[in-house]
């Protein structure tokens, strides 16, 4: 029986983290509603004007893309970075105009490796998405070299101890101090400032990153 709760718990963990095949449709659908609050929060911290050119790195089922391309407008660009091929041709579907009048552009990428060019972004956010990282501080790199002159990157993450409470994220999840992840954005020359989204369950903390 625990053979089958390991398997179990392994496949809800992979999905989470590239949700691929038949059930990760189910669970691009379980994304956009459990992660909605706060991805809607993290597009509010990160504050982008009209116009601007911003990025969803990795989106998972494309809630936040849309929440982006309402706030940048007509004029603006949204980069929709993903690594999962099932969530890109999920998020192809869904932006189809949006797609054809150049207001959103989907990759394949991940934190490590955006494939955008430096000082590019006005604005970016990933939510849920640094439990999946091996290399933290290349991430943080990353995230700054496409900042532009005061650009933002909102990271969000579930509060630790209480992701640590959830069965499945003993399967891959790499979980962080909420002190580590700053220390990283900061090491990248991030300015950073910490708020708290008092979501049930599970709680997320916004760290909200500046580019001097």
């Amino acid at each position: 029986m625990t053979g089958v709760r390991d398997r179990l718990l392994t496949t809800i963990a992979g999905q989470l983290g590239n949700p691929h095949g038949v059930l990760g449709k189910g669970v691009a659908f379980v994304l956009d509603r459990g992660n909605k609050r706060a991805i809607a929060a993290a597009v509010d911290a990160a504050s982008p004007p009209a116009g601007a050119t911003v990025a969803d790195i990795g989106f998972g089922g494309g809630v936040g893309l849309g929440l982006l391309l309402a706030r940048v407008g007509a004029e603006g660009v949204v980069h929709g970075i993903e690594p999962s091929p099932d969530m890109l041709a999920r998020a192809r579907g869904r932006y189809a105009d949006e797609l054809a009048h150049d207001r959103l552009v989907l990759a394949d990428g991940t934190l490590t490796a955006l494939g955008l060019p430096d000082a590019s972004l006005h604005a970016a956010i990933t939510v849920n998405t640094v439990y999946f990282l091996d290399d933290l501080g290349a991430a943080c790199v990353e995230l700054a070299r496409v900042l532009r002159s005061g650009g933002i990157a909102v990271i969000g993450i579930g509060d630790p101890e209480a992701m640590a409470a959830m069965p499945f994220t003993r399967y891959g999840f790499i979980l962080r101090p909420v002190a580590e992840v700053v220390a990283a954005l900061s090491s990248a020359g991030l300015i950073v400032e910490q708020r708290t989204l008092p979501n049930t369950p599970v709680p997320h903390h916004l760290l909200i990153a500046r580019k001097d």
